[in-house]
């Protein structure tokens, strides 16, 4: 499933209250990759062959064509005359072998649409126009032609362009086998996008069952009270929350430093689960949900200033381990354990640290669902 993203807040976004540690985790640097990186010289046939058996392919996260006619005409003529045309970087799958388009679209899908012959994407009305090359200069012998004039008219100049190499770098993780590094390249070399949260790369990379399941609960009435929004989170940060809560819920003894790459790890896993699997999921995070609006009152985790992640997912999977054990004066255990030091001092400061994210899940279960 994809989602159209919004580049910039809006009024329905969540206001998080976003503590230093979690920014810095987000815009955390790589841990040590095993990265091989090599250059691949493709003829223009080629590669429009690849992507016509869906070898190559562009994520869905991706900015959308937006190129005009005349840019990418006389990209076309750069190959035709023989000018210099900057690299592109592919990221090959390490389970599909095959290759995402990390930077190089607009380059690429202006060469698959001249071999195609027309130009972008079908309009409302399935109407795509005819892409002959504009904007050349007048006398050029390449000026308002297309693929099939030049393979009728100059077949030389056809078997020139299908024979032209555009340059790949192409980049594959080695260590570890999990391509956990394209989430960190697309930060490093996606130059012709907006910056990207976290959630967005793993909504497209991670695309499967358990993607499609995450975006069914993030609709779900009693979460999107709990939240305080209506409506989805722009950059998907909603989502990226009850990912979250699975990821530590399920995981959390293996948990590591940092939180973005431990709940990126987690959906890879899971992506393609199969169907009970998904349904138990759906179930626990509903049961879950269930209990929290039903007991402890109105936004609870907007405690401090926003809404306060580790608060929510401390006390989520505190109440998702108990759910059979909720206790009858659970609200009364809430109230003492909000307006307690020790939670403050447990998410507010270090919380994405390993000691920190178990000590403030103990301290849930303990205050919640221990005497």
């Amino acid at each position: 499933m994809s989602t159209p993203m919004n580049t910039t807040p809006t009024e329905e976004d969540i206001d998080f209250d976003d503590v230093a540690s979690e920014l810095e985790d987000r815009q955390s640097s790589p841990p040590t990759y095993e990265i091989a990186t090599y250059p691949a010289d493709f003829t223009l046939e080629v590669l429009v062959g690849k992507w016509k058996s869906k070898e190559i392919f562009i994520p869905p996260f991706q900015r959308g064509y937006v190129w005009n006619q005349v840019q990418a005409s006389k990209l076309i003529e750069s190959f035709l005359v023989g000018l210099p045309v900057p690299s592109i970087f592919l990221y090959t799958e390490s389970d599909t072998e095959r290759s995402m388009v990390v930077d190089g679209q607009q380059r690429l899908r202006s060469v698959f649409y001249f071999f195609e012959g027309f130009f972008g994407e079908p309009n409302a009305r399935g109407m795509r126009p005819v892409f002959s090359l504009k904007g050349l200069n007048e006398d050029s012998p390449f000026a308002n032609k297309t693929f099939a004039d030049l393979e009728s008219e100059n077949e030389t100049a056809a078997r020139r362009l299908k024979n032209s190499v555009l340059r790949a770098f192409m980049l594959r993780q080695l260590n570890p086998n999990d391509d956990t590094s394209v989430f960190h390249v697309f930060e490093r070399l996606n130059t012709g996008g907006t910056l990207l949260h976290n959630q967005e790369v793993r909504n497209a990379i991670c695309a499967g069952s358990f993607n499609e399941m995450l975006h069914e609960c993030n609709s779900y009435g009693p979460w999107r009270r709990l939240l305080g929004k209506p409506r989805p989170d722009s950059r998907m940060r909603d989502i990226e929350l009850i990912l979250r809560f699975f990821a530590l819920r399920h995981a959390s003894d293996r948990y590591e430093k940092p939180m973005k790459d431990f709940m990126s790890k987690y959906m890879s896993t899971h992506k393609n689960d199969d169907s009970s699997t998904i349904e138990q999921f759906r179930k626990e995070f509903h049961e879950m949900i269930d209990v929290i609006d039903s007991e402890l009152g109105e936004r609870p985790f907007h405690l401090y200033a926003g809404f306060n992640s580790s608060v929510f997912d401390s006390v989520a999977v505190a109440v998702s381990k108990h759910i059979d054990e909720i206790p009858r004066d659970l609200k009364n255990r809430w109230d003492e354990l909000a307006k307690s030091e020790d939670l403050r001092e447990n998410v507010m400061g270090g919380t994405t640290d390993v000691d920190q994210v178990r000590s403030r899940i103990r301290l849930a279960e303990d205050a919640l669902f221990h005497d």
